[in-house]
């Protein structure tokens, strides 16, 4: 090894060039052509960095999105299935209540014309006409034209929209909050018996007392109680026993009827002209009172 400086040229390239020098260039040259042809030098760091993976701290801007990223991916997955979840069950639904059970707030779900069909039918007709004249849903699903139905909550009301098949909107219908309960209520009472609805409570009759205070009354005020008897006729079974509520809606008390069928009971809710119920709950009232004092005396002279 010559430590001293060169003196010329010809010095500067004999160092340069010297055999120890050019196998030094030649085996950095050789290693920088093997990276570039293999990658082996990305690939010795990867299997490093892969080894030690787990004790390395999860930080940084890379590990921020991988979590962001798949945290996003799984919320996505939870909204997709709990929207395929509740379309399967308001398809499986079987009354109103069910269907709307389904319908999250601020949130939609899509029923064919068929289903829709088929729930509108289970409500009561009176019920029904508040919600859509049979006549067009009997129009729009015999033509053809209405293929599905959108339904939403805005607020405590449903929205109801009758589609083509292009999503055109044929028809637009609004369900309001206390028309939504008061079905709740009916559908409720289609199995049960009056205890199981509190309005009804300490105002319940024999079917013999309702009907002997009916007889009373004016043949012109009977439908003024009973708007409906057409509908009693065709429930199977036997009235056992009427409910009078004791709040007054617009005008019309509710009564519940409690019919046995022979494999249970269940209450149909029809509703009366306010004034003639009273009419009739205060004659009833009065035979209760009369009744008691009858007892009274029996027993005070035994």
């Amino acid at each position: 090894m010559e430590w001293y400086e060169p003196k010329d040229f010809k010095e500067w390239a004999k160092r340069l060039f010297a055999v120890r020098h050019l196998v030094l260039i030649l085996f950095i040259l050789g290693v920088f052509i093997l990276e570039l042809r293999l990658d082996w030098f990305e690939q010795i760091v990867g299997s490093y960095l892969v080894t030690t993976n787990s004790k390395r701290p999860e930080s940084g801007t890379i590990w921020e999105m991988g979590h962001r990223t798949i945290t996003a991916r799984q919320t996505l997955d939870q909204i997709v299935t709990d929207r395929q979840f509740l379309k399967r069950e308001a398809r499986g639904a079987t009354t109103f209540t069910q269907m709307t059970l389904n319908i999250l707030p601020d949130k939609g779900i899509m029923l064919s014309s068929e289903d829709f069909r088929k729930i509108y039918l289970t409500l009561p007709q009176t019920i029904a006409q508040k919600i859509a004249s049979p006549f067009e849903i009997l129009r729009l699903f015999s033509d053809g034209s209405w293929v599905r139905t959108y339904l939403e909550r805005t607020g405590d009301n449903l929205k109801i929209y009758l589609l083509n098949a292009h999503n055109r909107v044929l028809r637009e219908l609004e369900i309001q909050s206390h028309l939504i309960e008061y079905i709740k209520r009916v559908e409720m009472a289609l199995k049960g018996t009056l205890e199981d609805l509190p309005s009804f409570e300490n105002r319940i009759y024999s079917a013999d007392q309702f009907f002997a205070a009916l007889e009373t009354l004016p043949e012109e005020d009977l439908r003024s109680i009973v708007s409906q008897p057409e509908m009693l006729l065709r429930m199977p079974g036997h009235i056992v026993r009427v409910g009078i509520s004791d709040e007054a809606v617009s005008g019309f008390i509710e009564l519940g009827f409690e019919i046995e069928d022979g494999t249970g009971r269940k209450v149909i809710l029809l509703k009366g002209r306010e004034w003639a119920v009273w009419e009739l709950r205060s004659y009833l009232e009065e035979k209760e009172i009369e009744a008691t004092i009858n007892v009274k005396t029996q027993n005070a002279w035994m």
